[in-house]
């Protein structure tokens, strides 16, 4: 069934946290793993060159923005999104159906978190699938379980997801319930869809979701484990706060089946990283290093943070106006060995473009030095020192 795919465990640490590998027809991932978000078919500002320069192993796509414009079909005609956009390596897509929950109920970032209550209009969820209207041109469309696999399937990405709705953090258990059920039975619609379709070029994610209950994520983890789905991600939202993020994680965590890949949706801080990887997290994915670069936020280890930063540095703020280092010293990305602190707080006050992408080609090469860096970790078992130094 995934003839041309594989994950094997190359170091399982005395804790949860392990070293591995996906084999992809376009290559090999070494997990831990972070995938940069390339949401249109391009990593904002990023040149599938600078990817490869960087060590990125693997990127991914939106299906609900391919959908929209300029069609899966289109990209299809085009050769698929590797030949489309230039990129030779593993790809991933998402269902687009956590796209299609953020336009039912507002801000996808702080509903999935917990942040934000208020219900918006924009969408409408039945069996059959979910109605929305397109950011591209206001039309109102369906995506469907097997409208989302087939359009996975003209995209041609490597790993693809299986549809699901997202059940905002402020649903109330009956409702948290009667959605994670939908999901699994759109699920199985889309595993069903897939095995029609299969032509061993592509590798299905089931989603595990069930909100912040353990009972519901436990049932949630043993159904997907159940379906002959290649891998797993934890879906849905995560809680109100970072602990009960983590605790809602290792619920979904019990009762997978821990010899596929496990992959943590649409999470990428450093502390969010070490406390997954502990608990078995193989792969992880989030817009937040190039977001926060095009708002001239670079990502630093513990010893180059200033007195107001947390994991990145803000280049717009005075103090950097006459710093002639480099973001970091120790690091060995383009930016670090041409320009100064002080250039890229000049380029960002006169608004030039230069800026916004020597900032995200630092936080990409960040983002890969760090998941280099936990697999030595897990290896040597020296993860809490690494910890120490990263964090």
């Amino acid at each position: 069934m995934y003839r041309n795919f594989g994950f094997k465990i190359i170091y399982q640490s005395e804790e949860k946290s392990r070293v591995g590998e996906i084999t992809t027809p376009h290559g090999k991932i070494k997990t831990p793993a972070f995938i940069f978000c390339g949401t249109k078919a391009s990593v904002k500002g990023i040149s599938p060159q600078q990817l490869i320069e960087n060590k990125t192993q693997i990127i991914l796509s939106n299906t609900y923005h391919l959908f929209s414009y300029p069609g899966s079909e289109h990209i299809k005609n085009r050769g698929g999104l590797h030949k489309f956009l230039g990129w030779n390596g593993p790809m991933f897509t998402d269902s687009g159906g956590f796209q299609i929950f953020s336009l039912g109920h507002g801000s996808v970032a702080d509903e999935i978190k917990g942040r934000r209550s208020g219900i918006s209009t924009l969408s409408k969820i039945n069996e059959e699938g979910a109605f929305f209207k397109s950011y591209w041109d206001g039309s109102e469309q369906l995506l469907t379980p097997e409208k989302s696999i087939k359009v996975q399937c003209d995209l041609g990405a490597d790993l693809i997801v299986a549809f699901d709705e997202c059940t905002p953090y402020h649903s109330d258990k009956k409702y948290t319930e009667k959605s994670m059920e939908r999901s699994h039975r759109w699920e199985k619609r889309s595993l069903d869809e897939f095995l029609r379709r299969n032509d061993f070029t592509q590798a299905l994610y089931g989603i595990v979701q069930g909100g912040i209950y353990a009972d519901f994520r436990k049932r949630s983890a043993e159904f997907v484990s159940s379906h002959p789905f290649f891998a797993t991600a934890i879906g849905g939202t995560l809680g109100s706060t970072k602990e009960q993020m983590y605790e809602v994680v290792e619920m979904a965590m019990n009762g997978l089946d821990i010899s596929r890949p496990i992959h943590l949706l649409g999470i990428g801080g450093i502390a969010d990283i070490f406390r997954g990887v502990r608990l078995g997290i193989d792969t992880f994915d989030c817009v937040h290093p190039t977001r926060i670069a095009r708002h001239g936020g670079a990502l630093v280890k513990a010893a180059f943070r200033d007195s107001t930063s947390r994991e990145h540095i803000n280049l717009k703020r005075s103090e950097y106006n006459e710093d002639d280092n480099p973001i970091e010293t120790d690091c060995d990305c383009s930016t670090c060995k041409i320009f100064s602190r002080a250039y890229l707080h000049y380029l960002l006050k006169a608004k030039e473009l230069l800026a916004i992408q020597a900032i995200a080609v630092h936080n990409i090469r960040f983002m890969n030095r760090l998941m280099e860096e936990i697999r030595d970790g897990i290896f040597e078992e020296k993860l809490d020192e690494v910890e120490r130094k990263w964090r």
